[in-house]
């Protein structure tokens, strides 16, 4: 008797076990789907609103997992319209500023893309989806660890990571079709512009405390600037912004 009761007990443990089991299954499968759609409603209400229309970036603003870019516990926040802290004092930029500059830059699939400020690696996730190559420098050394190794993970071929100063560029592989800087200098690093192709298009925050997103397009040795938005990103760092060049 003591034996069947045993085994009757034995059951039940397993069935409440496998239960459990399926149950977890189901929410981890309906977290992955909710952040699918919560990806959806960032590119609607957030980014298509304010006019950004290229449905190549939408595309790829739609397809990358943002949430996997941020820390863990901030995760929950990784579709809301503000930037977010991802240590080392540095920030990856809410979505919308993502969105605009990239589609500033308006890749047709075959460019070759500096990015200076790599960050979290967003950023460069989204122009890998977009770009032939993607060139991408992070003065800070933990950060551009965490993002090569994510990258990686996530096969971005396309995508090289370094570990310098954005200020000098990347003359090694240089002309580049298009330059995207995430990070605010106090006025466009000249080694940036003679990287620049001749056609090419860059976008750079520029300035101090106050900062105006900028469309640059070289033509020849004219450059034509067009002024976007008041912006708000971290200042530039590196031997180059020190010296006052």
């Amino acid at each position: 008797m003591i034996r069947i009761i045993n085994k009757g007990l034995i059951l039940l443990f397993i069935c409440a076990l496998t239960l459990c089991f399926n149950s977890c299954k189901s929410q981890h499968s309906d977290k992955k789907t909710d952040f699918a759609k919560v990806r959806e409603r960032m590119v609607n209400s957030q980014i298509k609103t304010r006019g950004v229309s290229d449905e190549r970036v939408l595309a790829a603003m739609r397809k990358v997992k943002r949430h996997l870019f941020v820390p863990e516990r901030l995760q929950s926040l990784a579709y809301t319209d503000q930037p977010l802290p991802i240590g080392e004092d540095q920030t990856i930029s809410q979505p919308y500023i993502v969105a605009l500059m990239t589609e500033l830059l308006n890749l047709q699939g075959d460019e070759k893309v500096l990015e200076i400020g790599t960050g979290s690696g967003y950023q460069a996730a989204i122009l890998g989806e977009l770009a032939g190559e993607v060139y991408t420098i992070e003065i800070v050394n933990p950060l551009a660890k965490r993002a090569d190794s994510l990258l990686t993970a996530m096969d971005y071929q396309n995508v090289t990571v370094k570990h310098g100063d954005g200020y000098i560029g990347w003359e090694e592989h240089a002309p580049f079709d298009a330059i995207i800087v995430t990070c605010a200098p106090p006025k466009i690093p000249q080694p940036l512009i003679e990287q620049l192709a001749d056609g090419g298009r860059m976008v750079v925050p520029v300035g101090t405390f106050w900062q105006e997103l900028l469309l640059i397009e070289k033509e020849g040795k004219e450059l034509r600037e067009t002024s976007i938005i008041p912006v708000r990103f971290v200042p530039m760092t590196g031997k180059g912004v020190k010296k006052g060049e």
